[in-house]
């Protein structure tokens, strides 16, 4: 069993021992922290707390848990029911509440649940912020209210349709052009609340042809619930032989998009921030960010639309931070992430899924036609194992060092620019290995930079 505890929330498998997985009392004492937490950063006694949950087996139950212990804390809560991550971001906006709590493993396979919390804008926490959670828990400072002062439930039933209507209102959701292209798409839901979230939101955007897989939000995940290619062949399959322009593939969460050419074949996930800042920046221009993982590629094509690129550490509360820096009309990351300033500040597949859809039926090409237009680039990602006692952080300190020629970063880790590449090598906080990312115009010659970084590392 695995119990995860970090600045973002908590995350485990259901089952087992009192703090070594996800039990109820860990799950009672995280939700009480949170709801002291809240109370001290709103002033109120009765703050309002949004809740919502994907489609994983113990989540009803995880749930029941969590909205127990908030209103017995004295937190009003507003309950999101079976929902989306972007969603529930929005609703602690739509219901100008104090905070949210999302109860997601995200891609993780369905023994996992987690609570993951949301500030007053429907943001992650800060570092600080999780922090100061963390230490509540350990030091057991949460209580409860009396009878009187308990907090009250309401059911939150439009969310998801206010979510979808404030996407269509976007000026450059094209909902017409959509509407009149006539696209045929297939979805794949994994069995999660993404099965109810992607079609409502194709039927709104005026796509009537839908081929549905796995949406029916049972929990059961059908396969993999990472949208990677290894887990994803019955769409390709299905998007091909059943013509549709493009297959759509979401996590249980729907925080990431994942896309099929409508010749089966995978668009790739670093490519989907891409393809949506194509379709933006000559329409709304401005900067766009990344993390230090993700596709040399979104730089080249914001630098192809003539404005600038910037990569922040790895995290989506640390690309947030960086997109509000430089005021970012778009950014996101590598996994599928996208996020738009003008929707919220959250990865989001569902206005990814309208942004797409606009370039297509804008552009009148193919989405393989558009992929061809990009930078081609191919990405590893592998481990080095190292021995628990080494200086990790001394050890990146020399690889900096031994390529201070090229162009560096120490932001997260280290990254290495080549003109041909780069690699980008990140510490685990949980286990004695270092993270090796790396992307060139070819597998090859990305995995001979991988190797290099190994040889300068092992001497």
């Amino acid at each position: 069993m695995t119990l995860i505890k970090s600045i973002s929330g908590i995350r485990g498998t259901i089952g087992g021992e009192v703090g070594d997985s996800l039990t109820p009392v860990d799950t009672v004492a995280f939700a009480a922290a949170y709801a002291g937490f809240i109370k001290e950063r709103s002033g109120k006694s009765d703050p309002v707390v949004v809740v919502g949950r994907d489609a994983r087996l113990s989540g009803p139950m995880v749930q029941d848990l969590v909205t127990a212990t908030l209103r017995m804390s004295g937190v009003h809560v507003r309950d999101a029911g079976l929902s989306t991550t972007p969603t529930v971001e929005m609703a602690v906006v739509f219901e100008k509440a104090d905070g949210g709590i999302i109860l997601t493993a995200s891609h993780n396979p369905k023994q996992w649940n987690a609570l993951k919390l949301l500030n007053e804008k429907g943001e992650f926490l800060s570092a600080a912020d999780g922090s100061a959670i963390l230490e509540a828990i350990e030091h057991g400072r949460y209580d409860f209210c009396e009878v009187d002062a308990l907090g009250d439930h309401q059911v939150l039933d439009d969310v998801l349709d206010k979510h979808i209507q404030a996407i269509i209102d976007l000026p450059y959701v094209d909902r017409d052009a959509i509407a009149k292209a006539g696209f045929r798409v297939a979805v794949d839901a994994v069995h999660s609340s993404g099965g109810i979230a992607i079609p409502r939101l194709l039927r709104a955007l005026g796509v009537e042809e839908i081929e549905e897989l796995y949406c029916e939000p049972t929990g059961h995940f059908p396969h993999n619930p990472e949208p990677l290619e290894e887990h994803l062949g019955e769409i390709m399959k299905c998007t091909r032989e059943k013509q549709c322009a493009l297959g759509i593939v979401v996590d249980p969460d729907v925080d990431r998009l994942a896309l099929i050419t409508e010749e089966g074949k995978m668009f790739g996930e670093e490519y989907t921030l891409v393809i949506c800042a194509d379709y933006l920046l000559p329409i709304k221009g401005g900067p766009t960010v990344s993390n230090l993982s993700s596709s040399r590629a979104l730089r080249d094509i914001s630098r192809q639309h003539g404005y600038d690129h910037t990569a922040s550490a790895v995290g989506e509360v640390n690309v947030v931070a960086e997109m509000k820096n430089s005021q970012a009309v778009i950014g996101g990351e590598g996994n599928g992430g996208i996020i738009l300033p003008d929707l919220h500040y959250g990865r989001d597949s569902l206005v990814g899924v309208a942004l797409v859809l606009s370039h297509l039926a804008r552009s009148g090409k193919k989405l393989s036609e558009l992929k061809a237009g990009y930078p081609a680039y191919e990405m590893i990602k592998e481990k080095i194992q190292l021995d628990p006692a080494m200086d990790v952080d001394g050890l990146l300190m020399k690889v900096a060092d031994r390529f201070s020629d090229e162009e560096v970063s120490t932001v997260d880790g280290v990254k290495v620019d080549f003109k041909g590449g780069w690699v980008h090598l990140r510490k685990s906080n949980t286990e004695p290995i270092l993270r090796v990312y790396a992307e060139a115009k070819s597998s090859e010659e990305a995995r001979r930079l991988v190797g290099m970084l190994q040889e300068v590392i092992e001497s």
